[in-house]
C-alpha cells in the first residue's frame, strides 16, 4: 500500500557495488566518482557512510503540457516512447554508466504507486531504487527541497524523467568532479526535427512560433557557464555581470545549445541555496542563473584575526607568504579565470577572494537529445526512435528497417514500411498500410485501414476503412468504422464514432 506524500520507500533490489569492489584497482579508478568515499583511495582510510554521488530522477506526475495523453492511470513517466515507458530510456542511461543507486521523485500518490509497482517489476535486480512522492506545485526546486534530508552524497546527478538521450551521466559526473564545480549542467544542439515527410505531428503545434531555446554565454575554452537565458528571458537583453566579463575578458554567446536537463550540484551548496531561497521553484529557471550571476562576488575568507596568528598584517604582504600569479600557472597548465581572479588585479592574494566554478559538460553534436515536454515532441521523439535514433529503442530492427513482433498477425496484403514498429499480439486486417508510426501492444486493427505518421497505443480497437494522420491515441481508444483522424490526440478510453472526421483537435472523455 503507498504512503503518504513526500516519503521515502526503499525498494529492496540487488546492489552490484559490490562487484565492482572486489575487482582490480583499476577497475575501482574507473568507478570511483560512483563509489563511497572509503573506496575512493588506494590508501588505508577510515570508513564513510556518505557515498560520492548519488542520483535523483525528477520525473514528474501528469503535465498538463500532454493533455490528453497523460492521466491519472497514464502518467507522464510512463508515456510509451516506441512501446516503451519514457522512463526506461533515462533508468538503462544510467545503469549503463553503473550509476545504480537512485531515488525517482514523482509527483502525487497516484503517480507514485504505478511508477514504483513499475520499477519493482522492470528493474528487478538490475537498479537499487528509493520512490518519493512529493507536492505537485513545487516545481523541480521543491522537489529537491522536499528530499534534502535523503541527500547525503557530496555531490548530487539530477536527471530529467522526461529526458531521452544517449549522453553519458558517467562524463557529465567526471566533468564534474575535475572541474571541482558547484554546478556542471549539459548542453546539447539544439535538435533539427522539421515536420514529417506527410502531414504534422500535431495540427495544435503547427500555428505557435518556433520554440525558444538558451541563450548561454561561454568562456573562450567552451569549460564555464557565464550566463544562461532561457524561455521569455531569451527574448530580453543580455545582462552580465561586469566582474565575470573582466575576469573573463571575453564571452562566447551560443543560441545553438539547449538546456538537457541533466545536472550535477555539489550538495552543500545546492542544499544552501534550496534553504536560503523559499522561492525558488525550478532548478533552470532559478538556481542555475542565480549560482551563474554569484560566481564571481567577491568574499573575504581570511579575517584579520587570521592574518594576526601568521605573525603579523605586514607579514601577509611578504614574498614569503604571497600566492603568485606565476606560481598558479607553473602548479596548473590551465588555471580557470575564477582562480586568476581570486589572485586580484596585482596577481596576488593577501586575502583570497571566494569565486564558485559553474561548469559546462558539452555533448558531441553526434549525440541524440530531446526531453518529451509537449504533444509535439512526444510525436517527434517516437518517429526518431523508430528512425535516425532507432539505437535507442533496445529493439533489433529487421531488413526492412522495421519492427513486428513474432506474435503480431498481419492481414493479406497489408504493409507494414520502414521506421515502423508493430507491438506484440497486435492483428491488421486485409489491405492495411502503415508508414513511419508505432503501433502498440494487442491492437485490434480492421482492414483498409491506413495510418501515417501516428502514435497508437495498447489495447486500440480501429475499424475498417479509417484513415490516420499525424496524430496520437492512447491506450483503450475505440474507432469506430470509416473514421477520419488528421493531427489529432485522443485521449485513453475514448470512441470516435462511425463516419466521424476531425481535424487537429484533442478529444478525451469528460
Amino acid at each position: 500500500m503507498c504512503e503518504t506524500t513526500q516519503t521515502i520507500r526503499l525498494k529492496n533490489h540487488r546492489n552490484l557495488r559490490s562487484q565492482i569492489l572486489n575487482r582490480d584497482e583499476d577497475l575501482r579508478d574507473l568507478f570511483a566518482p560512483f563509489l563511497p568515499l572509503t573506496y575512493r583511495s588506494r590508501d588505508k582510510v577510515k570508513p564513510r557512510v556518505v557515498m560520492d554521488f548519488q542520483v535523483v530522477v525528477l520525473a514528474g506526475g501528469t503535465s498538463k503540457k500532454l493533455a490528453p495523453l497523460v492521466s491519472k492511470d497514464i502518467p507522464k513517466s510512463l508515456l510509451p516512447v516506441a512501446n516503451r515507458p519514457v522512463l526506461s530510456y533515462v533508468l538503462d542511461l544510467l545503469e549503463q554508466s553503473n550509476l545504480k543507486d537512485l531515488i525517482v521523485v514523482v509527483e502525487g500518490e497516484d503517480t507514485d504507486c504505478l511508477v514504483e509497482n513499475w520499477i519493482s517489476e522492470a528493474y528487478v535486480d538490475r537498479l537499487h531504487v528509493q520512490v518519493a512522492s512529493v507536492g505537485e506545485e513545487g516545481g523541480t526546486a521543491g522537489a529537491l527541497r522536499a528530499i534534502a534530508r535523503h541527500l547525503i552524497a557530496s555531490d548530487i546527478l539530477v536527471v530529467s524523467g522526461d529526458l531521452i538521450c544517449d549522453i553519458s551521466p558517467g562524463a557529465v559526473a567526471a566533468a564534474h568532479r575535475r572541474h571541482d564545480a558547484i554546478v556542471t549542467a549539459t548542453l546539447c544542439s539544439v535538435p533539427v526535427s522539421g515536420p514529417p515527410e506527410s502531414g504534422s505531428s500535431s495540427g495544435k503545434d503547427k500555428t505557435k512560433k518556433p520554440a525558444r531555446h538558451n541563450i548561454v554565454g561561454l568562456d573562450p575554452t567552451e569549460q564555464f557557464l557565464l550566463y544562461i537565458a532561457a524561455g521569455s528571458d531569451v527574448e530580453k537583453d543580455i545582462k552580465v555581470e561586469k566582474s565575470i566579463l573582466r575576469a573573463v575578458g571575453k564571452m562566447e554567446i551560443h543560441a545553438d545549445l539547449m538546456d538537457a536537463h541533466l545536472y550535477a550540484f555539489k550538495r552543500s551548496v545546492l542544499q544552501q541555496v534550496l534553504d536560503q531561497k523559499q522561492s525558488f521553484k525550478s532548478l533552470k529557471q532559478d538556481v542555475l542563473p542565480y549560482l551563474v550571476k554569484s560566481q564571481l562576488r567577491s568574499e573575504i575568507l581570511l579575517s584579520e584575526e587570521k592574518a594576526e596568528e601568521n605573525g603579523n598584517e605586514d607579514s601577509c604582504n611578504s614574498n614569503n607568504d604571497k600566492v603568485m600569479l606565476s606560481q598558479l600557472l607553473a602548479n596548473a597548465s590551465t588555471p580557470s579565470f575564477h582562480e586568476i581572479y581570486a589572485l586580484g588585479p596585482n596577481g596576488f592574494a593577501p586575502v583570497e577572494r571566494k569565486t564558485h566554478k559553474c561548469c559546462v559538460y558539452i555533448a558531441s553534436k553526434t549525440k541524440y537529445c530531446a526531453r518529451l515536454n509537449s504533444i509535439q515532441a512526444y510525436s517527434d521523439i517516437n518517429r526518431d526512435v523508430i528512425g535516425d535514433a532507432s539505437h535507442l529503442s533496445g529493439c533489433s530492427f529487421s531488413m526492412h528497417n522495421n519492427v513486428i513482433h513474432p506474435s503480431a498477425v498481419l492481414g493479406l496484403k497489408t504493409t507494414v514500411g520502414p521506421h515502423c514498429m508493430l507491438g506484440e499480439g497486435s492483428q491488421m486486417g486485409d489491405k492495411c498500410s502503415v508508414k513511419r508510426s508505432v503501433i502498440g501492444r494487442h491492437c485490434r486493427i480492421g482492414s483498409n485501414v491506413k495510418v501515417v505518421n501516428s502514435v497508437i497505443m495498447n489495447h486500440v480497437s480501429i475499424g475498417d476503412g479509417c484513415s490516420i494522420q499525424g496524430s496520437v491515441i492512447s491506450s483503450n481508444v475505440q474507432l469506430q468504422e470509416r473514421v477520419v483522424l488528421k493531427d489529432c490526440q485522443i485521449g485513453a478510453g475514448f470512441v470516435v464514432t462511425a463516419g466521424s472526421e476531425y481535424k487537429g483537435e484533442p478529444l478525451a472523455r469528460k
